[in-house]
């Protein structure tokens, strides 16, 4: 798979790709091949390589942002740490919520177990989490729902969806039944840059979806 063929928004210090479900964005354990492996085949004519400023899961698919400079990556980062960044997730959800929209407001901790490895839980005494939902559609008995998170925590959307909401993400194999791909895209990055034009890209769904009864109209 040849990720310059993914590239949805380009210029002098920005890339953002449309990272295929399956693939981590850094050297995972196993020696499989990640977004990091392809990184010199993405310098379009830059002799530096870009490097990721913020991180999707293994099964996650969509919008990547990656910075062409030190001085970008520092740039984009800042943003992301302030809440600046504007991102827009669909998922397939495993059911139909009972309300159509809400907001979560759960915050999250690690916790591991030498049993089932490490994991994201509700705590109160974890770090704060809010993330806004909507459903878009419903078929098959399951939902497509878009999430709006406002913070960026590890697993943030697929803790959300299952304890917040109360349904998982179609397929999620950590919160979920692991039945089938997961179905969580990060459909629409915009990152502010001052009084340059801002970063806008959007993903097309993947095939997984309309596979799923959810089709990108």
């Amino acid at each position: 798979m040849l990720l310059s063929d993914r590239v949805l928004f380009l210029d002098g210090e920005a890339l953002v790709l449309d990272k295929p479900a399956g693939m981590p964005v850094d050297a995972p354990r196993d020696g499989s091949l990640s977004v990091e492996n392809h990184l010199g085949s993405l310098t379009f004519g830059f002799q530096r390589w870009p490097l990721p400023v913020h991180r999707l899961d293994r099964d996650t698919s969509g919008c990547l942002l990656l910075a062409r400079n030190p001085k970008a990556h520092k740039r984009f980062a800042a943003a992301f740490e302030a809440g600046e960044v504007k991102k827009t997730y669909l998922a397939i959800l495993a059911g139909v919520p009972t309300q159509e929209s809400g907001t979560i407001d759960l915050a999250l901790a690690k916790t591991s177990t030498a049993e089932t490895g490490w994991r994201m839980v509700a705590s109160a005494s974890g770090k704060h989490a809010v993330t806004h939902w909507r459903v878009c559609a419903t078929a098959n008995g399951r939902a497509l729902v878009e999430f709006r998170p406002e913070t960026g925590r590890t697993h943030q959307l697929r803790v959300h969806a299952a304890s917040g909401i109360g349904i998982p993400i179609s397929g999620d194999p950590v919160y979920g039944d692991g039945q089938g791909p997961m179905l969580l895209h990060a459909s629409r990055l915009h990152v502010p840059r001052g009084s340059k034009k801002p970063i806008d890209a959007e993903a097309p769904l993947p095939a997984t979806f309309a596979t799923a009864g959810f089709p990108n109209d």
